[in-house]
């Protein structure tokens, strides 16, 4: 393959050649806040998030006989503002963040499972098939965010936080029941299941739970809260096959044979587990799914899902805001774990998603409305609801970003063109924002790199 004439610098040499941030901050909430709802719970006030809003109006529109809010979507809120407030000092976050929680901390039971949804009369909906008390996904978002609600809240609240501490402590002897299982593996078409994740292999759902544990252990740091990070940690890398240059490239599997974009968190969650206890192993299994697998993302286009067991079962539709998150948040951590800039760049360049570099070529987030579209449906079709998840891991993805000044421009960068002819693929990134600079991605052989063109001396 013949690359257009150029230099070709490392970003350690070319930092200082870098552009400076757009002014102006992307993130709007004015969406979110038209989505949160203050309503009385069992006698106090509380925040609750409707679910959708579809357009054009973007009024509420419920979910049907499941209800109208749901621990799901205001756990996820509540990080987002506590986030918000612990890097940017916004009070009004805080009280938002305080608000959702307290909700959260409502929809917890005394055993420490959690009921999810919210019917329109206020009561809590117990039989749902997505709101029956258990201890699945709609409760580790409730551990994720009252751990990091714990911990931000501990000088402003020490009172509030104490008592969202003791919700995570509620939740111990269900998070010990899965490790009754810990090392056993059985094997799917070749795979290996680890079984003392939760559902037994769902990787994508333990993997925002261990972020919920990291957060706790920051503020007390538990021995045996360090080994559940531990287990947990070796059942995610257990779920991870392949690097930079053998099938599947080293993806963690989301459950089962089965990857899927959205909720994948593992990068994520082993980054800042590996940062938190300087496990190098865990650093290194987010190392390889970023460099085998979201290089390639990043080069040929992102999808939906598919089944490592079989490659021609590829779906790539819907794609949605909860993918990018999950994959650009995931290389922020990394980039705090190994201050490697290529990872950085990388989580700018896939948040690019939301301004229009994507199969679509939509801008699927307005900064100037705070709304973030529901999906990209095919190629030329956007579903242009807005509802609570979507504006949600918009705005995280958003927060998280504006912390590297340096960074976030990349967000403004359009893929211009791709080669892939075996065995090396090549993307390269341009700046519609204005300036000389593009960004080049390439998977060589064995070897992973981020470089940074300057066109102007091509040819």
């Amino acid at each position: 393959m013949k690359y257009p004439v150029a230099i070709i610098l490392t970003f350690c040499l070319a930092a200082t050649n870098l552009l400076a941030q757009p002014s102006g901050s992307l993130v709007n909430f004015a969406h979110l806040r038209h989505l949160t709802e203050k309503i009385m719970l069992q006698g106090d006030s509380v925040s609750i998030v409707h679910i959708y809003a579809d357009a054009p109006n973007y009024n509420w529109t419920d979910a049907g006989d499941e209800g109208i809010a749901c621990v799901d979507d205001a756990a996820r809120a509540a990080v987002v503002y506590l986030r918000d407030y612990e890097l940017n000092g916004n009070e009004q976050s805080r009280e938002q963040a305080k608000s959702l929680l307290r909700f959260v901390m409502k929809m917890e039971t005394d055993d420490g499972a959690f009921y999810n949804f919210l019917n329109k009369d206020h009561s809590i909906n117990k039989n749902g098939r997505t709101s029956f008390k258990s201890f699945g996904w709609w409760a580790v978002r409730g551990v994720w965010c009252m751990s990091l609600g714990s911990r931000v809240l501990r000088t402003s609240d020490s009172t509030f936080a104490m008592a969202l501490q003791q919700g995570v402590e509620r939740t111990f002897p269900h998070i010990d029941s899965l490790l009754l299982n810990d090392k056993k593996v059985r094997t799917i078409k070749g795979y290996r299941i680890p079984q003392w994740l939760l559902y037994e292999s769902g990787a994508d759902a333990t993997s925002e739970l261990l972020l919920g544990l990291v957060e706790y252990c920051k503020v007390s740091p538990d021995l045996h809260v360090k080994h559940l990070i531990e287990s947990l940690a070796e059942g995610l890398m257990l779920m991870q096959d392949g690097d930079i240059t053998t099938y599947p490239y080293g993806v963690h599997r989301s459950w089962e044979t089965m990857w899927h974009m959205w909720g994948n968190d593992q990068t994520q969650a082993l980054a800042s587990a590996g940062l938190l206890l300087r496990d190098t192993n865990m650093v290194n299994s987010a190392k390889r799914e970023a460099q085998g697998f979201y290089s390639r993302l990043l080069i040929d286009g992102f999808m939906k899902e598919m089944d490592v067991s079989d490659s021609s079962k590829v779906t790539q539709f819907d794609q949605i805001a909860y993918g990018v998150r999950s994959m650009s948040v995931g290389l922020l951590r990394l980039y705090d774990a190994t201050h490697d800039r290529s990872y950085s760049i990388m989580a700018g360049l896939t948040a690019s998603w939301l301004l229009g570099d994507n199969v679509a070529h939509q801008v699927m987030y307005d900064s100037t409305s705070g709304r973030c579209f529901d999906g990209i449906r095919d190629s030329s079709s956007v579903n242009q609801n807005s509802g609570a998840e979507s504006t949600i891991e918009a705005l995280y993805t958003l927060v998280e970003l504006q912390k590297y000044p340096d960074v976030v421009k990349y967000i403004h960068f359009r893929k211009l063109n791709i080669s892939s002819n075996a065995p090396t693929s090549f993307a390269r990134y341009v700046n519609l924002a204005g300036g000389e600079e593009s960004i080049g991605i390439e998977l060589k052989g064995p070897r992973f790199r981020v470089f940074l063109i300057h066109p102007m001396i091509v040819h």
